[in-house]
């Protein structure tokens, strides 16, 4: 793991992302006329910061809202309300032709490396378009120089960059992906489930290339998004939980997976394989009770509620504020 500047010395402005109350609303229309029945509440107030050389770790189940929060950092898509602060500079509302000065210093790791590439184009291409779109080589072989050298960062042989998606393994196909991300030397890089498609000899290649990568430049930062349990508290410096569009809570990896505190976090820990058999069939693992609430009419009160073991009569009535339990630990949650 990189050694990440310390958290003592690192201010709110120094930070590489700061989004603060973000929300993103998805409009739901029906009918002939299309019209508005109601919106589907993505993310609903998310305060987080990644600071310059961290992994930032963001778990949840399917549906919390996690690439949502990647995607709107990137500005794929334009929040409903909050502030986006990234490197300083605050980007909520820029506009598409401002801001691709600034995105040539982030970039993004798809889930599929396969389908997010285009299969008419060569590997060398693809690695060196960013290149292309954002001026950043002064001639030919400057061009083909630097893409060998991506080639080379992330294991590839430049022999290959005439070859095409198709003939890479997936494995390969995701070090092209990196390569390519890593074409503009971004501050931040959204890791977007990348080792899910992957086996699991080829997750650990791919994990520790990052941790590489991240050593050998200390201010690139990384958002990792992942339901991968122990591939998060492998990589990450700090992790943060999210339920239903929300933080529930936030810690140092250390801490998180030591003294988890909110129900939530706790049961998605339980279910996190072991691989001693005898701990696994003598740990007490908590199974949750019902389904995950619909984002389009989130319960009231805490998100959490109808599901949490520790539910009372005043979780249904207000929204639990996450609050700070000590070393960087905040937890939102009432009963804490």
């Amino acid at each position: 793991m990189s050694d990440y500047l310390n958290s003592a010395v690192i201010t709110a402005k120094d930070n590489t992302v700061d989004i603060k109350n973000l929300k993103m609303y998805f409009p739901v229309k029906r009918g002939l006329l299309q019209l508005k029945a109601g919106d589907v509440k993505a993310i609903d107030d998310v305060t987080l910061s990644i600071r310059p050389g961290e992994t930032l770790g963001l778990v949840g189940e399917s549906g919390c809202g996690k690439t949502t929060v990647g995607r709107c950092i990137l500005r794929m898509y334009k929040p409903t309300d909050g502030q986006i602060m990234f490197r300083g500079q605050d980007i909520t509302n820029e506009k598409e032709s401002s801001l691709r000065s600034t995105r040539s210093d982030m970039a993004i790791i798809f889930q599929d490396p396969y389908s997010s590439m285009d299969p008419r184009m060569s590997s060398g291409q693809t690695v060196g378009e960013p290149l292309i779109i954002h001026n950043m080589t002064k001639s030919k072989q400057e061009y083909m120089e630097r893409v060998e050298e991506l080639f080379v960062m992330t294991g590839l042989n430049p022999d290959m960059s005439d070859r095409f998606p198709h003939e890479f393994s997936g494995g390969q196909r995701q070090r092209l992906s990196i390569a390519r991300a890593l074409a503009g030397d971004p501050s931040l890089i959204v890791c977007d489930e990348p080792i899910s498609a992957l086996d699991v000899s080829m997750q650990a290649q791919i994990l520790n290339l990052l941790q590489d990568l991240q050593a050998k430049n200390n201010k690139m930062s990384y958002l990792f998004i992942s339901h991968d349990l122990l591939a998060v508290q492998y990589i990450s410096h700090r992790v943060a939980v999210m339920y239903l569009g929300r933080i529930v809570e936030t810690a140092t990896s250390e801490s998180l997976y030591a003294n988890a505190c909110h129900p939530y976090t706790q049961a998605l820990l339980s279910a996190q394989p072991i691989p001693d058999p005898v701990a696994e069939e003598t740990r007490n693992r908590i199974i949750l009770k019902g389904d995950i609430p619909t984002p389009l009419n989130p319960p009231s009160g805490c998100s959490f509620h109808p599901r949490c073991p520790r539910a009372t009569a005043a979780c249904a009535e207000s929204i639990p504020q996450l609050k700070d339990i000590g070393g960087e630990h905040f937890v939102a949650c009432h009963h804490i």
